[in-house]
C-alpha cells in the first residue's frame, strides 16, 4: 500500500497515540492534534506531525487537514457515566468538535472519515451481545451524543460525497490509558487505587458484564477502516468478545496480577448503567478475517507494570459536576477517589 497522510485526532490519548505509532511503523505520513486536556505529549510518536489546538476549531482544522487523505476521530471526552451528571460538558464537547471536523474534511476534500462511536450506543438490548445492525438505544447523554455524532457524519458524508467509517470500540485496555481521571477506565482506575494500598470501588453488586478490549487486539483492525474499500459505509464492532467477566471478576484479576487480597467497596448503582455489555466481533472477522489472540489478564498485567513505572497518581477532579441530585455518586459528588 502506497503512503497516506492521516490525521489523527486526540493523537495524545491512549487509542490515538497507539494508532499513530502503528501508522507511522507503516510508513504512512500521521498529522495529529490533541488539546492535552486528557492526553499526554510523551504518549505522541517523534515521527508525528503533532498540533497542539481545540479540536472545535473549524479554522484551525482546515489548515491541518490540508491534503489528508483519511481522518481517524478519536478525541472525546470519554465520561460515558459521568455525562448522566455533567450533560452538557461531554455532549457540547463531543458533538461540537465532530461537527468541526467533519465539516473541515469535506471542505479539504478528505477521502475517508473513520469516526470512534463507543458500545454506549446500544444502549439496553434484549441480547448482551451488541451487533451492528441492532436498532440503537443509549441510556446515557454520552451515548446519546456519540450516536448523534454518527448521524452527523452519515448525513452529510453522503450527501457530498466522502467515504465514512463508524468503528464502535469497547473499553479498550492497555498501557498509556490515562489512570488518574476519575471519570473514565475503570481498569486503570482500580489499578491505581490499588498500587496506592486502596480498595477499588464498585457501584452496584459488582455483577455487571462487561468484554475488554486489549489494545493489542484493536490494532489490526485500524488500517481496515482507514484504507479497506468493504469498510466504507459500515458500523464495526471493533476489539473481541470472548471474554466477558463480572466488575467483581475483573477485581480479582487485578488482584492475581498483584499478588493482593483487596475486597471490593460498594457503593450505590450509577443510574442507566447497562447490566451486560459486549459486542460482537463476528462482522469484523467476516469482513476482514480478523482473529484476536490476546488475552485480558495479560494486558492488565502490562498495564500494572506501566502504571507502576510511571508511578501511582492522585486523581485529578479537572470537571465539575452538573446536576447534583440523590443519584450523584460519591467518587465524584465527594471526590472520595
Amino acid at each position: 500500500m502506497k503512503s497516506q497522510k492521516v490525521f489523527i485526532s486526540g493523537v495524545a490519548g491512549f487509542l490515538g497515540s497507539h494508532v499513530a505509532d502503528l501508522l507511522v511503523r507503516q510508513g504512512h505520513h500521521v498529522v495529529g492534534a490533541d488539546d492535552l486536556s486528557g492526553g499526554n505529549f510523551d504518549n505522541v510518536p517523534s515521527r508525528v506531525e503533532f498540533l497542539e489546538y481545540d479540536l472545535r476549531d473549524r479554522r484551525k482544522n482546515l489548515k491541518a487537514l490540508e491534503g489528508v487523505d483519511v481522518v481517524f476521530h478519536a478525541a472525546a471526552m470519554a465520561h460515558d457515566g459521568f455525562s448522566v451528571f455533567a450533560p452538557h460538558l461531554i455532549t457540547e464537547n463531543l458533538f461540537a468538535t465532530t461537527s468541526s471536523l467533519v465539516s473541515a474534511s469535506l471542505q479539504q476534500r478528505v477521502k475517508r472519515f473513520v469516526f470512534c462511536s463507543s458500545m454506549s450506543r446500544y444502549g439496553n438490548q434484549n441480547s448482551a451481545l451488541f451487533t451492528e445492525d441492532m436498532e440503537a438505544k443509549p441510556q446515557t447523554p454520552y451515548g446519546i451524543a456519540k450516536l448523534s455524532c454518527e448521524n452527523l457524519i452519515r448525513n452529510l458524508c453522503e450527501t457530498h460525497g466522502m467515504e465514512w467509517v463508524v468503528a464502535v470500540p469497547h473499553n479498550i485496555i492497555g498501557p498509556r490509558q490515562k489512570y488518574d481521571d476519575p471519570y473514565r477506565n475503570v481498569v486503570a482506575i482500580m489499578i491505581n487505587r490499588m498500587l496506592q494500598n486502596k480498595s477499588p470501588i464498585v457501584y452496584g453488586d459488582g455483577e455487571q458484564k462487561r468484554c475488554f478490549s486489549p489494545i493489542q487486539d484493536v490494532l489490526p483492525l485500524i488500517p481496515h477502516l482507514l484504507f479497506d474499500p468493504k469498510a466504507q459505509g459500515e458500523v464495526i464492532n471493533v476489539g473481541p468478545d470472548k471474554e466477558f467477566v463480572t466488575i467483581n471478576e475483573l477485581v480479582q484479576m487485578i488482584n492475581h496480577t498483584l499478588g493482593t487480597d483487596y475486597v471490593p467497596h460498594y457503593l450505590n448503582p450509577r443510574p442507566n448503567e447497562v447490566a451486560e455489555a459486549n459486542c460482537s466481533s463476528q462482522k469484523a472477522q467476516k469482513l476482514f478475517g480478523y482473529k484476536p489472540t490476546s488475552q485480558t489478564q495479560q494486558t492488565i498485567s502490562e498495564m500494572v507494570e506501566w502504571i507502576k513505572a510511571q508511578g501511582p497518581k492522585p486523581f485529578q477532579y479537572n470537571h465539575e459536576v452538573e446536576i447534583e441530585s440523590p443519584q450523584t455518586p460519591l467518587t465524584w459528588k465527594e471526590r472520595i477517589f
